[in-house]
């Protein structure tokens, strides 16, 4: 099932743009922590470290959006 995700409006400028980070940060965030405990539960090393990549990237997402607020 694929799914059809809006693409986010341009014309909502700078503050639409940084919520939209926020929580793609967090979704990504989760699908690692998800991925992760998929990969224990069936013993696949590979899903397990996507997961863990995945949540790194997510917290990093969410960092580099909330300096780049504080810069503002």
């Amino acid at each position: 099932m694929v799914m059809n995700v809006p693409e986010p409006d341009e014309s909502e400028g700078q503050e639409g743009h940084g919520i939209g980070a926020k929580i793609s940060g967090m979704g990504q965030k989760i699908i690692g922590e998800i991925e992760s405990i998929g990969g224990i539960l069936t013993g696949d090393p590979n899903t397990a470290a996507e997961g863990e990549f995945n949540m790194e990237v997510g917290e990093l997402r969410e960092e580099t959006e909330e300096d780049l607020e504080e810069s503002k």
